[in-house]
């Protein structure tokens, strides 16, 4: 005779099953290994990395050294200008006379006219030419001037993208948290879902309730694994992202959060428009503009130049009185010294439309500084903007969570007791589950305002004390 066993479960008994499962799922949960950070960036170590090793940030650095030694190059111009020369030819020696105009095809032959040989013979000469430009009316100044306001300019420049380099990297971290908030959220929405959905199955294998019940539950438990998946994917690209960031592409990030978790008392404080890199950097370019219109200004001044020369030469021509050699040496030794001016007169005409062109590139100079200024301006009216309003988000959201937990719980006490459907059980845990996301990321929300507050004033320096506090 084979007998058969039913079992019967009560509301208090679902109940307690419930609560006993909730409480395992939760148990093996904090049982869970917390993933080491050895190796891990916090975020100040993101930043100086970034700043150490993003290609941008080298490449400026390397035109600000470039431009360094610029101004080395413009100085050689004060030193003296020695040029030296030996030649060696076998050559006819015929000579005529007569004028050649300044060209570089028919070779000079100095000496007097002799009778007309086909013969060749040796010739040499060596000789040493010292020219030093005394006074030059500030031509040379005018160009160190304008090295310098170009190595100015540089570093400027540098700054700026040291200043965007380092917030892109710190909004990647700060972005890497948000992801890992909405993963840990999704992960507990799951759990608390699996945990319902194996109720509500016990129940509808009890006739307890309908079998619309348990589809529904499996239907929001696998909704719930497909936005995990979702999370987790946003997760990866973010530390995908943090590693491009901070100089180490291909490379996934792990990140420490600190005090970023915490909700930060105190703005930013904002500081003055014409401080900022972005500002310094077109302020540079003015002034680059207005270095090169000083050079352009005296360059059609005269330069008055002390020269010296030393000299010899030799000879295999045969001249009567002359000692016959046979020319390979030079012996027949010259000096020289004397004062030259130049005076580029007709450059005038060259260098005036030249001037006219940096006048209107100072012009639009000028009216580039004007816009950087007034988007940095926009800049930090909108952060803080942007701060009140993720502060008060932030604040608020603490009230939503509490209130999302505590309807989550009643919907599920009044779907035990059969007074709600498990719609309202649904909605609920989606209003709980969209809470604990928000409430995360609202915090970091705060963090990604301050940030935009120090970098619109131009220094991040603010922004990571806070983080350390």
């Amino acid at each position: 005779m084979t007998r058969h066993t039913t079992l019967v479960f009560t509301r208090p008994t679902i109940t307690a099953l419930a609560l006993v499962m909730v409480t395992t799922a939760s148990a093996a949960t904090a049982q869970q290994p917390t993933p080491s950070t050895a190796g891990a960036l916090t975020i100040d170590q993101a930043i100086r990395q970034a700043v150490d090793r993003y290609p941008a940030v080298q490449e400026q650095r390397a035109r600000g050294r470039a431009a360094e030694e610029g101004i080395a190059v413009a100085r050689t111009a004060y030193l003296p200008r020695v040029d030296l020369v030996w030649q060696e030819n076998r050559a006819t020696h015929n000579n005529v006379f007569g004028l050649l105009f300044s060209q570089a095809a028919v070779p000079p032959v100095s000496g007097p006219v002799l009778s007309r040989s086909s013969d060749s013979v040796w010739g040499s000469a060596a000789g040493a030419l010292i020219s030093w430009d005394a006074v030059d009316f500030g031509q040379r100044k005018a160009a160190i001037d304008a090295a310098r306001a170009q190595q100015a300019a540089a570093t400027a420049r540098t700054s700026q993208t040291e200043l965007d380099t380092a917030a892109a990297a710190a909004d990647a971290f700060v972005t890497v948290l948000a992801a890992d908030a909405s993963v840990r959220a999704a992960q507990a929405n799951v759990d608390r879902l699996e945990v319902f959905a194996n109720a509500v199955r016990t129940l509808v294998t009890n006739q307890l309730r309908p079998g619309v019940d348990q589809s529904r539950a499996e239907a929001e438990l696998a909704n719930a694994r497909n936005q995990l998946t979702q999370a987790q994917q946003n997760a990866e690209i973010a530390r995908a992202s943090l590693g491009e960031a901070v100089g180490q592409a291909g490379s996934a990030i792990d990140v420490v959060p600190g005090r970023l978790t915490n909700v930060p008392a105190a703005a930013v404080a904002p500081q003055s428009v014409e401080l900022h890199p972005a500002a310094r950097a077109a302020a540079a370019s003015i002034d680059v503009v207005r270095a090169r219109e000083r050079a352009l200004a005296r360059s059609t001044l005269p330069r008055v130049a002390l020269q010296s020369a030393v000299s010899a030469r030799g000879s295999g021509a045969v001249l009567a009185g002359i000692d016959s050699s046979d020319g390979v040496w030079p012996n027949i030794p010259n000096w020289a010294a004397g004062v030259s001016v130049t005076f580029p007169f007709v450059d005038i005409f060259s260098v005036r439309p030249r001037q006219r062109v940096e006048a209107q590139n100072e012009v639009a100079e000028r009216a580039r500084y004007q816009q950087t200024v007034a988007a940095v301006t926009t800049q930090q009216m909108r952060a803080a903007a942007l701060y009140k309003a993720a502060a008060a988000i932030a604040q608020n959201m603490t009230v939503v969570l509490t209130a999302a937990q505590e309807t989550e719980q009643r919907a599920r006490a009044r779907y035990d007791n059969a007074l709600a459907s498990i719609t309202e059980v649904a909605e609920a845990q989606h209003l709980l589950a969209q809470a604990e996301t928000d409430e995360a990321v609202a915090r970091l929300g705060v963090w990604r305002a301050l940030l935009a507050q120090a970098q619109a004033a131009g220094d991040l320096t603010p922004f990571l004390t806070m983080a350390a506090q």
